[in-house]
Formats: C-alpha cells, sequence, structure tokens
C-alpha cells in the first residue's frame, strides 16, 4: 500500500506499492531515511530546495521547478511507477514563472501536492475534473493563502481527501491553524506521523 509521510513545514514524503521513494520540497523535520527515487522541488526559495538532504538511489531524478516550467509550458515526466505533471502555482510572494505545483500518479492514485501558492485558475477550472484523491495546501497566511482561502480552494478542486500542510513559519506543524482549514475528507496530519493512502 502507498504511503504519505509527513516532515512538516512544506516536506513531504511519499512511498508507492513499489517501493519508489518520493520527497518533495526536501528541507524540514525528519524521515529521510529512505534512499530517494525522484526528488521534486515546487521552487527555489531555501526552505524548498535542498535536495541534498535525503540519501539517494544511484539512478535518482531530481525534477526542479526550472525543469517543470520552460517558456510558459508546464511538463510531464515519467519515473519507474511514477506520473509527475507540473501545475500552475502562485502568489505575491511567488512569481508565477518560477514556482509550480505537482500532479502525481500512482498505484491509481492522484495526488495533487499545491506547492506554495494562493487560489490559481487551474484549481478552480481543471483540477475538478481530475478525480484528485489526495490534495496538500500550504495555510500559513503569511507568505500563501491562509486557511479560509484553502478550504474554499479544496471545495472547488474536489479532491476525496484534502491535507493542510505549510502552516506557520518556522514551525513543522501547528495544530490550531490545521483545525482551522475545514474541507470535506479532510485529514490533519501531524509532522512525523505516516498516513496509508
Amino acid at each position: 500500500m502507498a504511503k504519505f509521510f509527513y516532515q512538516g513545514h512544506g516536506s513531504l514524503r511519499f512511498q508507492t506499492d513499489g517501493g519508489t521513494v518520493i520527497y518533495l520540497d526536501p528541507f524540514a523535520g525528519e524521515g529521510y531515511d529512505l534512499p530517494a527515487d525522484l526528488i521534486l522541488v515546487t521552487h527555489g526559495h531555501h526552505d524548498h530546495n535542498v535536495v541534498s538532504l535525503p540519501a539517494t538511489q544511484k539512478d535518482c531524478a531530481v525534477i526542479t521547478h526550472e525543469d517543470s516550467l520552460k517558456g510558459g509550458e508546464y511538463h510531464r515526466f515519467s519515473v519507474k511507477d511514477v506520473e509527475v505533471e507540473a501545475v500552475p502555482a502562485y502568489n505575491s510572494h511567488h512569481d508565477r514563472a518560477e514556482c509550480v505545483g505537482y500532479l502525481l500518479r500512482f498505484d491509481g492514485l492522484t495526488v495533487y501536492a499545491s506547492g506554495d501558492t494562493s487560489t490559481t485558475d487551474w484549481m478552480k477550472e481543471t483540477a475538478p475534473g481530475l478525480g484528485i484523491d489526495y490534495a496538500f495546501y500550504p495555510i500559513d497566511g503569511i507568505y500563501n493563502m491562509d486557511a479560509a482561502e484553502a478550504s474554499a480552494c479544496a471545495a472547488a478542486v474536489g479532491a476525496r481527501h484534502s491535507i493542510p500542510i505549510h502552516m506557520k513559519p518556522g514551525e513543522l506543524f501547528d495544530r490550531r491553524a490545521a483545525e482551522a482549514f475545514q474541507a470535506s475528507g479532510r485529514i490533519i496530519v501531524a509532522a512525523g506521523e505516516e498516513l496509508s493512502l
């Protein structure tokens, strides 16, 4: 069974049923003990771009925002048993031309990691038809949208489960902030916890 481990802040780890290990925005917390097969970076800010943190397999693929968004086009990638599609992410602190979110498809699941963002047209116009199973949203309200706006995004996207992340600068996890996020199928995962997908 596929698994999600929340390192904290905006750092996520996924493991497919076949054992492929994916790190997204490695920076915070623990849980870097599994050698990476795929590292994804949504943008170049210091708290999202520490690709040297996890140990890696010899053939580990590293896909950054620079690979994912070229010439205004969002790109797709296949790595082992994982399909990756870059999607828009932006707000006043994150330039649309330098930031992405990711759709991940593995084990019959579709996972949306929004990256650092506020509401995007893609969330309202494209995401609802994709049958997303798990969606991850930042809720800090300082560098990204707050919990109320993220809740509205979750309603628009319509994922089966929605999970708040990136809750408070300098903190791995903030329970009060997480509880303020409201969505159908909401799951709150604390830093250091694992979830079977």
